[in-house]
């Protein structure tokens, strides 16, 4: 038998096939690693809340408070072992260290598939979603290339030197860790979620017309709802009480899909309010109040006021129990309005507990997390809201990072080829002079 299997190895190492293969599958699946890493690092808080999910759903209470390592280690391992499958960096290893990441996951989104217990895997952060079945056929196919890698990655040589390589992945796990501490201290370089910056939000899901609205009625001390079309007739002992919005059944990722959000006012939807579309608003959104620090307390308040004066009206939104509301209010004695809103909303609005977002006429003009607000400029100058997040450019910064990893990527590819081109020049000196010798004698 394994003589048998030694030479269907070899018949398929002979096939001129097989080298082509070894390139398609480094591609493919160097690729895979690369974009679901990449998409991680940037996100490092998006990936906080998805280990909490996971920790939750497994029990795995031991690991609580481990959720921000996880958040910088897995993107930067998934990032380093793509570049360097792609790159054919370490032939034997790398495969090896890939299906050792697939032992943990196969198992792990198989759970997942079977019972649901985390809705959407986080694979690919939010750039785009896989169902749970998705995510784990697609770790199968991994699998099944990363096995035939192992068997037959050495046959295409790396396109860089033995000791460049160790460069590369170095390097490489650098770059996807100062993605990570920047994204995680400001906001995501790349924003894969609906309220990114430009976009409107809480108008989508406004009434149009009288059929999004309910009737209250009144009879004999009973009140009752009736759509526009069943209304009573207050001749028959019926009395007017209110109207009543009819808030669509969705999910939060449904209503992200529609830029809208939900704010509560002691359970009274006040979006419409606070989101007034003819008005600026400083948003600072607290998904967590209880570990929020309370040094933070004075320098909001006079952010808020800062805020009034400056014509924005500064508002709380939280995903608190008024329980916790009310301790935060009783310690802090807060100078602005307080209210709730749903915890994911919160959470894909912006990153960070707190952040602040700025809305300018119902639209996202900047966002970032607390810690990184100026506060003293918000204070002190006179420079408007919108341009108060001029000091961070994502998008820019991204570019800071990758164009100098790229640059050094392809110099190292020169670096590495030195040693041949010089070889082969010194040998052919050697060949002439030996010639010449050869000749005078």
């Amino acid at each position: 038998m394994a003589s048998r299997l030694k030479e269907i190895h070899q018949s398929i190492a002979r096939n001129p096939f097989n080298k082509i293969a070894v390139m398609v599958l480094r591609i493919a699946i160097g690729a895979t690693f690369i974009i679901s890493g990449f998409v991680k690092a940037v996100d490092p808080m998006g990936s906080v809340y998805k280990f909490q999910e996971y920790i939750a759903a497994l029990q795995f209470s031991n690991l609580a408070g481990s959720e921000v390592v996880m958040a910088f280690a897995l993107p930067a391992i998934e990032l380093t072992l793509g570049v360097m499958l792609l790159t054919g960096c370490l032939r034997r290893a790398t495969p090896m260290l890939m299906l050792g990441l697939m032992a943990l996951m196969l198992p792990l989104t198989y759970f997942l598939a079977t019972t649901n217990a985390v809705a959407d895997c986080g694979c690919f952060g939010d750039a785009f979603k896989l169902t749970n079945w998705q995510t784990f056929w697609k770790n199968v196919a991994l699998t099944v290339g990363l096995i035939y890698l192992l068997l037959h990655n050495k046959s295409v040589p790396c396109i860089y030197g033995p000791i460049i390589q160790w460069i590369v992945m170095l390097l490489t796990f650098a770059l996807s860790i100062a993605i990570s501490v920047i994204g995680y201290g400001t906001q995501p370089l790349l924003d894969f979620r609906p309220y990114k910056v430009g976009t409107h939000i809480g108008s989508k899901l406004q009434p149009m017309s009288e059929d999004d609205f309910v009737f209250i009625y009144e009879k004999d001390g009973k009140q009752q709802e009736f759509s526009i079309d069943s209304v009573p007739n207050e001749e028959d002992g019926w009395t007017f009480v209110d109207r009543k919005k009819i808030t669509p059944d969705l999910s939060p990722a449904q209503k992200a899909a529609l830029n809208a959000i939900s704010i509560y006012d002691s359970g009274t939807d006040v979006t419409d309010e606070v989101l007034d579309s003819t008005t600026n608003q400083m948003l600072l959104l607290i998904p967590d109040l209880p570990r929020v620090n309370r040094a933070y307390a004075f320098v909001i308040n006079d952010l808020a006021k800062a805020c009034e004066s400056k014509g924005a009206t500064f508002y709380a939104i939280t995903s608190a129990s008024q329980a916790e509301i009310e301790q935060w209010t009783s310690l802090t004695q807060p100078t602005y309005p307080i209210f709730t809103g749903d915890d994911s909303e919160i959470k894909m609005l912006a990153r960070g507990n707190p952040a602040i977002a700025y809305i300018e006429n119902g639209v996202v003009m900047w966002k970032r997390t607390f810690s990184s607000l100026p506060a003293k400029r918000l204070l002190t100058s006179k420079v408007p809201l919108a341009r108060l997040s001029d000091d961070i450019a994502p998008s820019y910064q991204l570019w800071e990072l990758l164009w100098p990893y790229l640059l050094i990527m392809i110099a190292l590819l020169f670096v590495n080829r030195i040693y041949p081109v010089v070889s082969y020049i010194v040998n052919l000196f050697k060949k002439k002079e030996s010639h010449n010798q050869q000749s005078d004698n």
